[in-house]
Order: C-alpha cells, then sequence, then structure tokens
C-alpha cells in the first residue's frame, strides 16, 4: 500500500520504506530460525538480520501490489530475495572472491565465523530461499514454478554466477569494453534486480505483456544501480558505504566512471532512471512505489 504524507497528498518514499522495512525486517526474523546445529543458523541469521536497504524484497512487494496482489502473496519470496542477496554478499566478501572485511558497518561473515562456515552459511540460505519460496501459502503452483524458475536463472550461469566469472576474469585487465563492463552488471547485479519485479508481478497473476513491460523497468535501474554503486566506490566514505571505500580501484577493476568519468556516469544513471520512470505511466499512481524507488537508486548516498 503506497504512503500518502497526509499534509500535502504525495507520495512519500521515506515513510513508505520505513513502513515497508519493518515489515520486512520482522518477516526475515520469523524465516531462520535457530536449529541445530546452532553455528551455522546463527552464522545465516548474522548476515540476513544485519541490516541494509531490503531494496529487493520491497521492490518485489511494490510490484506485486501494483498489480492487484497483496503482501501476502509475495512476503515468502520477498524474504527468500534477500537471503539470496545475502548469500552473494557473504560469498563475493570472502578472500577468493573480493576479499572484505567489511559488510553494512560490521565484520564480513567469514571475519566471525570463519571461512568454511561462511561458504556454508551462503550454502544454506541459497538452498532455502527456494524453499521458502514453495512453501508461500494461497499462491496458485504454477505461479510460484514460474517464480521458482526464474530465481534460478538468475542467481545460475545465466545470471548472478555468470557476471561474477567475467568480472573476476577481467581484474587487472586495461581492455574491457562497455559491452563487457554491461555484461557483467546485467548479470551479477541487474539479473537479481529484475526477478524481484518480475517475481512480485507473476505473484498478482500479471499477463507476459506485463511482465516483459517490467523486465525492461528492472532492467534499466538495475544497470543505474551499479552505476551509482561505481560512483560512491570513489565519492563516498567507508562510513557512508558500510563497506571498503576504494575497493574497485584497489583491485584494479573497471569501472563505468574509469571508462566514462563520473560526470558522464550519472548522465547514463539519470537517462536509465527516467526510461525506467516513463514506462510505468500507464499504471497511474499505483506505480508510484516503483517509481520513487527508481529515483532513490539514482539519488542514494550509499
Amino acid at each position: 500500500m503506497a504512503v500518502v504524507d497526509a499534509q500535502t497528498q504525495e507520495f512519500s518514499l521515506e515513510q513508505y520504506l520505513k513502513k515497508q522495512k519493518t515489515i520486512v525486517e520482522a518477516a526475515l526474523d520469523q524465516s531462520v530460525v535457530i536449529a541445530e546445529p546452532v553455528t551455522i543458523y546463527e552464522a545465516m541469521r548474522y548476515s540476513l538480520l544485519a541490516g541494509g536497504k531490503r531494496l529487493r524484497p520491497i521492490l518485489c512487494l511494490a510490484a506485486c501490489e501494483m498489480l492487484g496482489g497483496t503482501p501476502e502473496m509475495a512476503m515468502n519470496t520477498a524474504c527468500a530475495l534477500e537471503m539470496i542477496h545475502t548469500m552473494s554478499l557473504i560469498h563475493d566478501d570472502l578472500p577468493a572472491m573480493d576479499n572484505d572485511d567489511l559488510r553494512r558497518g560490521k565484520p564480513t561473515n567469514h571475519k566471525v565465523y570463519g571461512e568454511d562456515i561462511a561458504i556454508l552459511a551462503g550454502d544454506g540460505l541459497l538452498s532455502y530461499a527456494f524453499e521458502y519460496v514453495a512453501r508461500t501459502p494461497n499462491v496458485p503452483a504454477d505461479r510460484l514454478l514460474q517464480v521458482v524458475i526464474r530465481l534460478g536463472q538468475a542467481v545460475g550461469a545465466e545470471g548472478l554466477v555468470g557476471g561474477q566469472v567475467v568480472d573476476l576474469q577481467s581484474e587487472g585487465k586495461t581492455d574491457v569494453s562497455v559491452e563487457t563492463l554491461n555484461f557483467i552488471h546485467t548479470h551479477k547485479t541487474g539479473a537479481l534486480l529484475e526477478v524481484c519485479v518480475t517475481s512480485g508481478a507473476i505473484l498478482a497473476g500479471a499477463q507476459p505483456a506485463e511482465i516483459a513491460k517490467l523486465s525492461k523497468y528492472a532492467q534499466n535501474i538495475g544497470l543505474a544501480f551499479q552505476i551509482v554503486d561505481d560512483i560512491l566506490d570513489i565519492t563516498a566514505t567507508q562510513e557512508e558505504l558500510g563497506k571498503t571505500a576504494g575497493k574497485d580501484l584497489d583491485a584494479q577493476k573497471v569501472t563505468y566512471p574509469s571508462l566514462w568519468g563520473l560526470e558522464k556516469s550519472r548522465l547514463e544513471a539519470r537517462k536509465l532512471v527516467s526510461e525506467a520512470i516513463a514506462s510505468l505511466e500507464i499504471y497511474g499512481e499505483g506505480a508510484n512505489p516503483l517509481k520513487a524507488l527508481a529515483e532513490y537508486i539514482v539519488n542514494r548516498k550509499n
């Protein structure tokens, strides 16, 4: 449900995010409970409940509600998306990957539990995410099956894993093209953001044409998200980011600012977000949350 400021009668993204984040946090807390062996569940919860913007589950809920669905229909999938995202962060921080000590302002999972448990915590969250989607009550099984298929594609070699591989292979190279950079980030970052939006639509019963339109919206905001991420890696402090600043430069990664410069990168991100917002005009005020979330992505500071 959209949040309207009582005085201005305008949609308030700040209020909306605060409300939705509170709902999502409560659902996440209930989604993974401590069991035996205690260590693995503690490690899973450590990273899953470590904070963050909760942008991915909120996108899922917003898309579902825009198309006439309910929060209850999408909540299990919303939580599953955050589990998958958290897995990607745990694994991304490992010494064999980006080798980071800080995430969301806290020591990374492997710094607290060791590399072995961190790997298994990520594996545990990934596998449980699919189970959690399948356990969604009161949603037709064919819709859940579509969501599971899209989640598998987004996180596997067609998506996140494939993007991560090309990213690793590109480190230290000076001849990485914009096309390669786009491939990396449409797969590594964009694929999961896209399935956040499309899964919410599918759960609400969206038709193929609507799903295609929302896919385009999500692809645009996904690429804009990464461009802004690259900009912030250069311009933001460690305290603002909640993780180590300047990692891309240290790892000799090609980024959008390194290819285009900061100003063109900002312009490209703005263009992508403007196109994403324009694609939602047919949905009227019901699209206010998704439009505002697109603006949030390009204007964020962390």
